[in-house]
């Protein structure tokens, strides 16, 4: 990792213990899949993964084990600039693989020479999966290779750290420059962007303190054991050398990055002001050693320029006071938040990664988290063998109603009403198990690190049964999109599409659920698809929920494009698979403390 990509030692030493996390947590959840109540587990045969260079061990490791772990036969193609420390990687798993008797030839490692070989294994039929994590435009580009390519990708970040002036500020900014320089800034986590409140853009002590803590950075080569931040993977070029040499209107620097060799890959870290709303600089992810530094007047304003931005993978906030807090962490958007503290170093399982919007591609579950392998295969459906007692929803006894009603009409069976409420009855034993409370997994008095579900806006495509029960499925998947609004119609963001129009008792539970029902012929719904991709800012990422509609037609109407998630596996009675489509996952990971002595800021905020 030193030789190839630059890590020191402190950056590459946790990768190897984050690579063994990933091979014991991924290993626990392998178990749990064979015992989901009300659906079973269909692996996929060929897993094609491609791994990142700036995390060249954790990164391919904890995909390669994921896929594997789910059943799946791997092909992994390591980066370019990252192809010996994945050949060790691999090298490693197939001696464990002779250990436990397991053919080699599970997992392939290839390095391709020819562009023409990457896209032909990229849209080959054969592969049932692919997991990317790169920038958005890399998803863009195997997309454009095979539209409805099944794709799982943690993408692009652009990421700030907000100061307001209730934050230590010497604790702000040590974390800001950690999280800006570590790994010269290559990390799709790293601080991009530190946030000023108020008087924080005029504190000469916060703005001296920061230069210094990054003018001080050692800055040289893994060889020296002094270094603290090591070269960039190649000579700067394009995008990243134009933000270390090229300043927006209204931009200075506060220090100017320096090309310290004649390798062009050695720079000192860069710190730019200035930069304003909507420029190239708040908009753009540089993946470089480049912080940019912006303010706002409120809290408020701050996180709106946050929410501007089409990505939303890490984010942070140093802040003492708990409204900030609470504001905070009830507005902002993105998947990983920090509070008091740097804003990468995610640990497997304590803070499951994975971002909003345009920095996740497909189902959105994080890596080092509850649901990944879920999304590694598909779900066929089965008999609910036992729901413990679990109070049904306002909404769900809705459906329950208007599906008695269809039985009388005749457009739903007895048997498939009798489906529906075992399903029903199985969303809420999901809800309370899993998706209705944050959790705490680590259990640590320092730091608190909480893994809870948001719902999100999604769309319901009906064209026909999937499973065999007919309109039933309809009401179970829309039943699953308002349990996840927590019963609330007024705030659902749900949408119904179907090729006919809807039974009457059907329709009417639907609309009294608070989701809008639309019927759409072939041209309709993929006029609607069109409109949905390529949206930004708060808009970016769309779920749609097919139930019998043609995959195939429906990423053809999105013309590929990765902002557009696809679910459409049979449906299935469990909840613990049907909600997932309408909830995005959100890890928090708070510092509970103040030089030693524990504090309980966030203690009902979440």
């Amino acid at each position: 990792m030193a030789s190839e990509c630059g890590k020191t030692l402190d950056q590459g030493d946790p990768e190897v213990s984050e690579a063994i996390d990933f091979a014991h947590y991924y290993a626990e959840l392998a178990k749990e899949l064979d015992s989901v109540d009300g659906a079973k587990f269909i692996p996929s045969k060929l897993t094609v993964v491609t791994p990142p260079w700036n995390f060249p061990v954790a990164i391919p490791a904890g995909s390669v084990l994921a896929a594997l772990a789910a059943g799946s036969a791997v092909i992994i193609k390591p980066a370019r600039q990252a192809r010996r420390s994945g050949a060790v990687m691999v090298e490693a798993l197939w001696e464990a693989f002779d250990e436990a008797g397991i053919d080699r030839d599970v997992l392939q490692y290839v390095q391709l020479s020819e562009r023409e070989l990457g896209t032909a294994l990229v849209s080959h039929p054969a592969v049932d999966r692919l997991i990317l994590t790169g920038g958005y435009e890399t998803a863009e580009l195997f997309r454009s290779f095979r539209k409805d390519l099944p794709l799982l990708a943690e993408t692009s970040g652009k990421n700030a750290i907000i100061v307001t002036p209730s934050a230590d500020l010497d604790l702000a900014a040590r974390d800001v420059v950690q999280s800006a320089f570590g790994h010269a800034g290559q990390k799709c986590s790293a601080a991009s962007l530190v946030i000023l409140v108020g008087s924080v853009a005029t504190s000469r002590r916060f703005n001296q303190q920061l230069k210094d803590a990054a003018q001080s950075l050692n800055v040289g080569y893994p060889v020296d054991p002094r270094t603290q931040m090591g070269p960039i993977i190649e000579p700067a070029n394009g995008k990243l050398l134009g933000g270390l040499t090229t300043l927006g209107d209204g931009e200075s620097w506060v220090l100017e990055p320096k090309q310290l060799d004649d390798s062009g890959k050695l720079w000192s870290p860069g710190v730019r002001t200035g930069v304003q709303r909507g420029s190239e600089y708040h908009k753009t992810e540089y993946f470089g050693p480049i912080l940019g530094i912006m303010t706002a007047e409120t809290l408020e304003e701050a996180v709106s320029l946050v929410n501007e931005i089409d990505y939303g993978l890490t984010s942070g906030l140093h802040s003492l006071d708990p409204k900030e807090l609470k504001y905070w962490l009830d507005n902002v958007q993105a998947g990983n938040l920090y509070i008091n503290r740097g804003i990468t170093g995610a640990i497997v399982r304590r803070q499951p990664f994975g971002g909003w919007k345009k920095s996740a591609v497909g189902a959105g579950t994080k890596a080092g988290g509850p649901n990944y392998l879920v999304g590694l295969g598909e779900w066929k459906d089965t008999p609910v063998r036992a729901v413990t007692e679990a109070p049904l929803s306002a909404p769900a006894r809705k459906f329950l109603t208007a599906a008695a009603d269809a039985v009388s009409t005749g457009d739903i069976t007895p048997a498939d009403r009798a489906w529906l409420e075992s399903a029903l009855a199985s969303d809420a034993v999901a809800w309370q198990t899993e998706f209705g409370a944050a959790r705490d997994v680590s259990g640590l008095h320092a730091e608190r690190n909480v893994f809870r579900y948001r719902p999100l806006p999604a769309t319901i495509r009906y064209e026909a049964a999937t499973s065999g029960h007919g309109l039933a499925e309809l009401l179970r998947v829309a039943s699953a999109g308002v349990t996840a609004w927590n019963g609330r119609p007024e705030l659902n963001a749900l949408t119904v599409s179907t090729a006919e129009a809807l039974p009457e008792a059907a329709a009417h539970a639907l609309r009294e659920s608070g989701i809008v029902v639309v019927a759409e012929n072939a041209e309709a719904w993929a006029a609607r698809v069109k409109g949905y991709a390529g949206k930004t800012g708060p808009e970016s990422g769309v779920r749609i929920r097919l139930i019998g509609a043609s995959v195939a037609e429906t990423a053809e109407a999105a013309d590929g494009k990765p902002d557009v998630a696809l679910y459409a596996n049979d449906v299935v009675a469990a909840g613990r698979v049907e909600l997932l489509p309408f909830m995005r996952e959100q890890a928090v990971s708070i510092t509970a403390h103040r030089f030693g002595t524990p504090n309980n800021l966030t203690e009902n905020l979440i």
